[in-house]
């Protein structure tokens, strides 16, 4: 980080650096310990806390962008949270081909269980959390199997299945199939917002939302471009309250801010590639800079908070 002498605009040249220096921003903590994990056909990432435990427990779920992403992980176990991040569409060790889902419930079921049953984890506090596709998973593998989470965080996803299932465990067709609910902007991006509105999901796939029986923070991004995030926390606060309840539900909105709600301090992409064969293909997140930003900031110290009330407490 530079401080430069006057006001610098683009257009003008450079002027006199008056003082520098250089920061590193860590998201992992000295003494956090990074496992890979491949076994019973899982593909992951354990981070555990310095020390022999044993600690409260997140699982990790990201969206349909696929692949292994570990950084929000990594940011928990530098706050005391063993955390296990999972990868189940877009990489290279799991069954393809890579643009469906190919694993099935007993892979979400064997990772839960494999953090649960971890020597340094406690194993009745473990907690889950997603973000887009993510929230659909977790909230399937808290109302839907034996796991019993100790909370749930969901961040702009769906209660079901944004992709047309396959078979009854849950593996997808390849998400082209579902264009016909893709609109565009005059600039020809795509937004996959319509997918997710629970009139378009595919009724087999919804979750029985009334069998939660764990506390659930619902994040929405007013200005999600890529998911239903607000139509989908209605009727997940709709649900619960006609089953009495209500007492789970906690709601987090942010106007402005879009889907890609992530650890603080880092940049939102309103628009980004998503694609390049069989064609080019830019989309549409959504959320506009400075609430985004602020939003980033407020949901992580609360997301913090619940995991402290419901984890460790």
């Amino acid at each position: 980080m530079s401080l430069l002498e006057g006001h610098v605009s683009p257009g003008e040249g450079q002027s006199t650096e008056l003082a520098a220096v250089t920061t590193e921003r860590w998201y992992t903590a000295p003494g956090v310990k990074r496992i890979k994990i491949r076994q019973n056909g899982i593909v992951g990432t354990l981070f555990l806390p310095p020390g022999p435990g044993p600690f409260p427990a997140m699982l990790d779920l990201w969206g349909m962008g696929g692949a292994l992403v570990e950084y929000r992980s990594a940011l928990f176990a530098s706050r005391g949270y063993a955390s296990l991040s999972i990868a189940y569409i877009g990489h290279k060790e799991l069954p393809g081909p890579q643009n469906r889902i190919n694993v099935g419930a007993s892979y979400f079921n064997s990772a839960f269980d494999l953090l649960r049953d971890h020597r340094q984890v406690c194993a009745d506090r473990v907690g889950i959390i997603g973000l887009s596709f993510g929230v659909y998973l977790a909230l399937r593998i808290a109302t839907e199997t034996g796991a019993k989470p100790s909370c749930l965080i969901c961040i702009n996803g769906p209660i079901g299945s944004a992709i047309r299932l396959s078979d009854a465990d849950g593996r997808t067709e390849n998400f082209e199939g579902q264009q016909k609910y893709w609109t565009y902007n005059d600039q020809g991006h795509v937004s996959f917002r319509d997918i997710s509105l629970p009139a378009n999901l595919p009724p087999e796939s919804k979750v029985k939302l009334e069998n939660l029986a764990c506390p659930l923070m619902y994040i929405v991004g007013e200005d999600d471009l890529s998911a239903s995030s607000i139509e989908n926390a209605n009727l997940i606060e709709e649900t619960l309250r006609a089953a009495d309840k209500s007492q789970l539900f906690t709601r987090l909105s942010y106007p402005g801010a879009g889907h890609l709600i992530e650890p603080p301090y880092s940049p939102n992409s309103r628009i980004s590639l998503w694609s390049v064969k069989p064609k080019k293909l830019i989309t549409l997140w959504g959320g506009h800079l400075a609430p985004h930003a602020a939003a980033q900031e407020d949901a992580w110290k609360k997301i913090l908070d619940f995991m402290e009330n419901n984890l460790r407490r």
